[in-house]
């Protein structure tokens, strides 16, 4: 039995770390003479490092356990962490032949000090009292029995079963991760990039009327019922380097969330978490807007349940990662103007809420999974009902000059005097609006009205040019020549660069000599 004594606690207590206490293997020696394992969410000792060698003198044990602490610094930096705790164990059939005890009496540090190595060393003679001090250590009782019989093919069944058990939980940990072969990810990628072809080809993807026509989030469409555009901004993207950005982010966020949640399941959290972040844009912010950010940090909020389901393994593969890059992202919404932070945060609760209804693949928790689907539905439900209601202020005035725009490059005079006209019940429209409200009444033949509201432009903007050589076309239709010359030469004065100003005033200054 002492024979095999040394090698059997070895293997025993490598079975009760990896099996009881779900350690996991770093480093293994081609012989199985070393070992070493890891358990980074453990306070006490994040690594276990066993060593079965025979001991022989204490200089060669200070050396090691020197090693030891340079080693455990390097996997210190490999899994992020500040500071590691080292149990550093020996099981050798003897002690070394002179004094050891002193240095082993104390934990040692690395040269930077963030590792500690605390060295225990098990032999024959004092197995009972080393184990007692691991079991101190680790604070749970081993249960090894030092009576029981010893033999090479029990020992066999012990490694076995240690070494089996590892793999089977590194097997299961990383099918996790492979549950679903990227398959959306990439087509939402082709669909953005040929809808920004599209965009191009059509007048430019920066360009606010070709936006607005293939489906930018416009608020005031929204409200008169397009309801399409909570869905459709999601592959529209304003820019190549907007469309670069958000294809970079997708291209690995993406095909992460795919593989941890499967295919079905992430065509769900993509599409509610875009909508979601329409959504919130919608209500929170009147700009027009579009992109896939607001599905892209769905993804985040994807991942952030997964840390809350599975936070040990969360914290340690993915959660450092995610948390910095997610935080960056935050940070620059937050910075740069003209990022909508309503439309990333609401897709990242969205994500976070479409990953709560569905849970994890092949895992099940109904009650949990129909409260998130209550509490989604409702949520989604009243902030529908809160923006419709007409009590949001969901329209500014660039929006309607926009919309008003539109209606006049269309020719539709009447909806966009309507439009106008509208929202001045509501807000006082700026010179540039006034000035628009006045273009649509001298179409529409309302002349009177546009002098009055060309000549409220002019008195809160006297440099805007184009206000007084409207002004000027209107007396000289009404044969006012001499009020046509004033405002006629003050455009011209303001804008001389401008032919048709110049045209404009030879022709009302003709028409002043002949009848002179």
């Amino acid at each position: 039995m002492l024979a095999f004594l040394e090698e059997y606690l070895f293997w025993k207590v490598t079975e009760f770390l990896i099996v009881k206490k779900e350690y996991r293997i770093l480093q293994l020696s081609q012989d199985h003479g070393e070992l070493w394992l890891e358990k980074t969410e453990d306070k006490n000792t994040q690594v276990v490092r066993l060593l079965h060698y025979n001991l022989d003198w204490s200089n060669w044990l200070q050396r090691d356990i020197g090693m030891t602490a340079e080693n455990g610094d390097r996997i210190r930096r490999k899994l992020a962490k500040g500071e590691l705790k080292i149990l550093n164990l020996y099981f050798s059939a003897y002690p070394p032949v002179d004094d050891y005890d002193f240095r082993i009496a104390e934990p040692t540090l690395s040269e930077n000090g963030k590792v500690t190595v605390e060295s225990i060393t098990v032999d024959r003679a004092n197995a009972s009292e080393a184990l007692r001090k691991i079991e101190n250590r680790i604070d749970e009782n081993i249960e090894i029995d030092l009576a029981e019989e010893i033999s090479v093919d029990n020992i066999e069944s012990i490694k076995k079963n240690a070494l089996s058990s590892a793999v089977s939980r590194a097997k299961e940990e990383q099918s996790i991760f492979n549950y679903g072969k990227p398959f959306f990810t990439y087509l939402f990628i082709a669909v953005q990039v040929l809808m920004f072809l599209v965009l191009e080809a059509a007048g430019g993807s920066t360009d606010t009327s070709t936006l607005i026509k293939f489906g930018a989030k416009f608020n005031p469409l929204i409200l008169e019922g397009e309801w399409w555009r909570f869905f459709t901004p999601i592959i529209i993207h304003i820019g190549l380097l907007h469309l670069f950005m958000n294809t970079l982010a997708l291209y690995y966020l993406g095909t992460m969330v795919e593989r941890l949640y499967g295919n079905l399941r992430f065509l769900f959290i993509y599409i509610f978490s875009g909508f979601i972040g329409v959504l919130a844009s919608f209500i929170f912010s009147p700009n027009l807007s579009a992109g896939a950010s607001g599905a892209i940090f769905g993804c985040f909020g994807a991942l952030l349940y997964f840390g809350v389901a599975k936070p040990r393994l969360f914290w340690r593969t993915l959660g450092l990662n995610i948390l910095v890059v997610l935080g960056i992202n935050l940070a620059f919404g937050f910075t740069i103007p003209g990022i909508d932070n309503a439309g990333h945060i609401g897709g990242l609760v969205g994500g976070f809420a479409s990953a709560g209804i569905l849970h994890l693949p092949k895992k099940k928790r109904p009650l949990l999974q129909g409260a998130f689907l209550v509490v989604s539905v409702a949520a989604v439900f009243l902030t529908l009902q809160y923006g419709f209601s007409g009590k949001a202020n969901l329209v500014d005035e660039s929006s309607i000059l926009v919309l008003a725009q539109q209606h006049i490059k269309a020719e539709e005079y009447e909806q966009a005097n309507e439009l106008l006209t509208d929202y001045r019940q509501l807000e006082t429209l700026s010179a540039e609006s006034l000035f628009m409200l006045s273009f649509t009444e001298i179409k529409l033949g309302q002349l009177e009205k546009a002098k009055r509201n060309l000549l409220k432009v002019i008195d809160m903007a006297p440099d805007f040019h184009e206000a007084y050589y409207n002004l000027a076309l209107i007396y000289f239709d009404e044969k006012e020549l001499k009020k046509a010359q004033t405002y006629a030469e003050k455009a011209v004065e303001l804008n001389p660069r401008q032919d048709s100003y110049r045209k404009t005033l030879e022709q009302i200054n003709y028409y002043l000599e002949e009848a002179a």
